[in-house]
């Protein structure tokens, strides 16, 4: 018996599950960081992220724009359990196609055309072949954020364990991408035992599984541009420099990325809510919660931005070891993406995608994507690393401008924008404040300048909200909050 999908999800709780999910694929790593960076050292982890780098555009074609179509697709027919059960057997099954097709010519491209650390690209295969069983996209659509964050935490959890059991010495690079791609390849798959609580067996047609080939091609042409400048720096990064500046790159970068990952986490829940609601013609609604949405990235997103600058050239020598001090000054580069990302990520999933506006997000990441390639060639050479810093930050400020003016019918960003540049500079009296601190011990610095920035940042935002926008305590607490019936 079919179980019915309740229609009525907590956005609330389902944020909370989001966000757990995103910060765990990244807290996980980033706990082991430290211990692995130390015991490989700086070339085997450069290795790794390059062949990472490299098998990750194969797994970009497997899914092609199935992340975000097949979300998108689920939520419109959630409703109707037999419609749900034949959209998702139709999405499966060209998705299951396509990373066949894909998984064979990596491995023909292994063994004819890799000698060097063939072993290491034949672990990665295993991460390719994860794209295969990768349902998530699934359970985002009906909103089951729950089922997706418990099975995973365990796997992730018992991921870190078998590193710092079995990862000891330099030699150990072969045994962490095996335990990295297993791990990625569980993750995906632990899900199928439960699709039959939510689907039955559907016989479909040929020319149904076809339909969805268009829609998916033109939304993996963003996926695309997205990961010239995500994926194709660190590529760009080894062949004109060195697999250290890869490693030093991929570390900051890991940091930077941190903070994004409640952009994802709203964007996961609100995207397939936002695609439900104007699927039964309640765009007021989404818009409300778009309004919502929207001025707490901005201030999150500033307060993180400086925070995380303020303390990155402490911080990257006491959590990654000496070797990774370089690593400081990459994070304090990326800090402006982490502002860019969160408005951009909202437009995208919370307007662009639900509206089905994707001529607006091909522009604008393909924008992107070419700025980053021109970028790239020009900076990388001269300034390495930072260069594919520089190279990000223009990337996703191209984005980000593009994606407002073409959405401006909709939305009137006006406000947005004087929020953000009066939390910019509520955001750099932080920053000074913070590059007065001064402990010796790095561990403390780093504590005492978070909550001495956190509690700068909350008073001279509450001041600004109380004087210039006439709240109360409370109305700021159910701004930021929304609704408590949503």
């Amino acid at each position: 018996m079919k179980k019915e999908i309740e229609k009525n999800a907590s956005l609330k709780t389902n944020i909370i599950y989001s966000t757990v999910y995103q910060v765990l694929i990244l807290i996980i790593p980033l706990i082991t960081a430290p211990y692995v960076s130390r015991v490989l050292g700086a070339t085997n982890l450069g290795i790794y992220s390059y062949t990472q780098a490299f098998a990750n555009y194969f797994v970009l074609f497997a899914m092609l724009g199935v992340a975000n179509y097949g979300n998108r697709s689920i939520a419109q027919v959630r409703d109707n359990p037999k419609l749900l059960s034949k959209t998702f057997w139709e999405i499966y099954v060209f998705q299951i196609f396509i990373t066949i097709l894909v998984s064979v010519i990596y491995i023909i491209y292994c063994f004819t055309s890799i000698s060097k650390n063939r072993v290491i690209y034949l672990l990665q295969f295993l991460y390719v072949i994860s794209a295969g069983f990768d349902i998530n996209w699934f359970f985002f659509g009906i909103e089951k954020f729950k089922l997706t964050v418990t099975r995973n935490t365990i796997i992730k959890i018992i991921n870190a364990i078998l590193i710092f059991v079995l990862v000891k010495e330099k030699s150990d690079l072969a045994i962490y991408t095996l335990i990295m791609t297993l791990g990625t390849l569980l993750s995906t798959a632990v899900l199928f035992p439960f699709l039959p609580k939510y689907i039955s067996f559907e016989r479909i047609k040929i020319k149904n599984v076809i339909r969805h080939v268009k829609p998916n091609l033109v939304l993996f042409i963003p996926v695309v541009a997205i990961s010239l400048y995500n994926i194709m720096d660190k590529l760009m990064l080894g062949y004109f420099s060195t697999t250290d500046e890869v490693a030093f790159y991929s570390n900051a970068e890991k940091i930077a990325q941190l903070p994004n990952s409640i952009i994802m986490a709203v964007g996961n829940v609100l995207m397939p809510r936002m695609s439900n609601l104007i699927a039964v013609g309640n765009q007021k609604k989404g818009l409300e919660l778009f309004d919502k949405s929207m001025i707490f990235m901005i201030v999150s997103s500033i307060l993180l931005a400086f925070g995380m600058g303020s303390v990155s050239d402490v911080f990257a020598p006491w959590f990654y070891g000496k070797e990774f001090a370089k690593c400081g000054v990459y994070i304090l580069w990326l800090c402006p993406t982490i502002v860019f990302k969160s408005i951009a990520g909202s437009i995208r999933t919370q307007l662009i995608i639900p509206m089905e506006r994707d001529n607006v997000y091909i522009f604008s990441v393909s924008a992107g994507a070419i700025i980053n390639l021109i970028a790239n060639y020009f900076f990388i050479p001269l300034y390495q690393g930072l260069g594919a810093v520089l190279g990000t930050v223009l990337a996703e400020g191209v984005v980000c401008i593009i994606q407002m003016f073409m959405t401006r019918d909709v939305v009137n960003y006006r406000r947005y924008l004087k929020y953000t540049f009066i939390f910019c500079f509520i955001g750099e009296a932080m920053f000074l404040v913070l590059q007065m601190i001064h402990v010796q011990n790095s561990f403390v610095n780093i504590i005492v300048s978070m909550t001495v920035g956190v509690v700068i940042y909350s008073i001279l935002s509450g001041i600004y909200f109380i004087k210039f926008e006439g709240m109360s305590i409370k109305n700021i607490k159910n701004r930021m909050r929304g609704n408590k019936n949503v």
